[in-house]
């Protein structure tokens, strides 16, 4: 059995800490410091903390394991590691780059769960990048981790096929669930002495950028299906907003009409109706509110008003009966970008 080294933050990083805590021997876990939450600003621990905790207490993780927390990877933090004795690192979403003395540190190397097809997307945000490019797959690759970021020889890949409904957080999830036994096996191979790493091709390599809050204004000019892709990338962070009668908007499911265009009694016809891009047409009774596009018309399905609740579309409606026929997107965006 192998001595390993846990590295991640998130909640996604959580199955495959457990995953690895039950087939090897968790000799160290690393992991971000506490943040500041709520209005209060009480320092809650990452969600790998709380969980090496649980693991603890399940007799899953041995009580004495050392729980790192650095701001920074410092010689003091190398010392620390080293005094564990760790053979391998894993890691799946810890939030730093790894440099050469660290990876140093372990005898048979650092392996890493990327959700993406290496050398697609790689970066810090691959599963918003895929929805993004509307890819008809995506999937998880683990990985030795190398110094240029998300290059390593790959050692196991599985593909996800994607059908355009996918959200970040619902394809996150999944690829958090179906990679964390990958992540245990990969492990498993360094212990017998099965691993066969194939190197990548990094003239087919892709690349994505961390995401920043404006990213997630709504161009009404674009197309529906861009727009669609866009919403569902950028869900749950750092979603999807317009303006709406001087007002933020969150819109936090949509889909691409595929029916007429609506007629005056709020049901729908063949007949196209002409309007600028933001503006809200009316509804389609199963659907929902129709709003036309640069190139065709978007469903709002769930919206909320920006310090109002969530809400399906009908229930906005009760509150918000000026909504039809007001044109979204107005405003500046500096006035608009969620807090």
């Amino acid at each position: 059995m192998l001595d390993v080294l846990f590295a991640g933050s998130p909640e996604c990083a959580v199955p495959s800490l457990e995953a690895v805590a039950r087939s090897h021997r968790i000799v160290a876990v690393l992991t971000n410091p506490p943040a500041r939450s709520g209005r209060s600003g009480t320092l809650i621990p990452t969600p790998i903390a709380i969980e090496a905790e649980r693991l603890k207490d399940a007799g899953l993780i041995p009580p004495g394991t050392p729980i790192l927390t650095p701001e920074k990877i410092t010689q003091e933090v190398r010392d620390a590691i080293a005094e564990t004795k760790p053979d391998i690192m894993a890691c799946f979403a810890y939030g730093k780059i790894f440099g050469p003395k660290t990876l140093a540190l372990f005898p048979l190397g650092a392996i890493n769960l990327h959700p993406s097809l290496l050398p697609l997307w790689r970066g810090c945000a691959p599963v918003p990048a895929a929805i993004l490019a509307r890819d008809t797959e995506t999937g998880i690759s683990i990985q030795k981790m190398a110094l240029e970021m998300d290059a390593g020889d790959i050692i196991i890949q599985q593909k996800i096929t994607l059908d355009g409904t996918e959200t970040t957080e619902s394809l996150l999830a999944r690829a958090a669930t179906e990679g964390a036994p990958l992540l245990a096996e990969a492990i498993s191979r360094f212990e017998h002495g099965q691993v066969e790493a194939i190197p990548q091709n990094g003239a087919e390599a892709t690349f994505c950028g961390m995401l920043k809050k404006e990213d997630g204004e709504i161009h009404w000019n674009a197309a529906a299906t861009e727009i669609d892709a866009r919403i569902r990338a950028f869900y749950p962070w750092p979603g999807a907003f317009t303006g709406a009668a001087d007002n933020l908007l969150l819109v936090l499911k949509a889909s691409v009409f595929t029916g007429g265009a609506p007629n005056e009694t709020g049901d729908t016809s063949d007949e196209i109706r002409s309007a600028v891009p933001g503006a809200v047409l009316g509804i389609d009774k199963k659907a929902g509110i129709l709003v036309q596009t640069g190139n065709g018309i978007l469903v709002l399905e769930r919206l909320q008003w920006r310090t109002k609740k969530p809400l399906d579309w009908k229930s906005f409606l009760n509150g918000s009966r000026d909504f039809i026929n007001l044109t979204l997107g107005t405003g500046k965006p500096t006035e608009r970008t969620p807090t």
